[in-house]
């Protein structure tokens, strides 16, 4: 018993502390406002426990982004059409990125948050790279296009969060308007035609 009550109060505190910041994102204007001195006051606990459980900013915002892009990629993994494996390799790459631009509307100041956490290049962090590496394997499955690992950086662009957040809040382009250009701008560079009705609803 001695040794099971510190893994259970480790794995509390580690729950409070997703749900404090997810509370704490979700109501900030600024992902800069949310430090991890107040993530750990919300949570109720002291910040050496989240050095402990999350190591430092940039760990806690991975595993909070994690824990909600868990529904994501249990349907790009597998679920049905249009994020399944079983889905045509065009409609599920412009069905990918839908996703991923309402996801990143969704969560506009996590993602700002997390994109811009670190000193290393975006391009190399683990988020980024697995759908890259996704994208690149259903680029690389349509006939006649070549280049995937390119066209698959340059999709990933136009749902950067900088970009986002632009357009959304500062642009004030509405949603919809948004995911129509995005697909609309995703079926030219496929070589499809223009995108009249979106696939995934959101």
């Amino acid at each position: 018993m001695t040794e099971r009550k510190p893994r259970k109060d480790a794995a509390r505190n580690r729950q409070a502390v997703l749900a404090a910041a997810d509370d704490l994102f979700s109501r900030c204007e600024s992902p800069e406002g949310v430090t991890l001195a107040s993530i750990a006051a919300a949570a109720g606990v002291g910040k050496g426990t989240l050095f402990r459980s999350f190591g430092d900013r940039t760990g806690l915002l991975r595993a909070l982004y994690e824990a909600r892009l868990e529904p994501v990629r249990k349907a790009v993994e597998s679920g049905p059409a249009p994020l399944g494996p079983a889905t045509p390799p065009r409609q599920r790459v412009l069905a990918l990125l839908d996703t991923l631009l309402c996801f990143k509307l969704d969560n506009r100041p996590l993602m700002l948050a997390l994109e811009e956490s670190g000193s290393g290049s975006p391009y190399q962090a683990d988020h980024y790279e697995r759908w890259h590496g996704l994208l690149d394997t259903m680029l690389g499955q349509i006939p006649g296009l070549t280049d995937s690992d390119f066209t698959a950086h340059a999709l990933l662009a136009a749902v950067r969060a900088d970009l986002v957040e632009h357009l959304a809040g500062h642009a004030c382009v509405p949603r919809e308007r948004m995911r129509a250009q995005l697909a609309n701008f995703t079926a030219g560079v496929l070589g499809a035609d223009p995108v009249r009705g979106l696939a995934n609803e959101s």
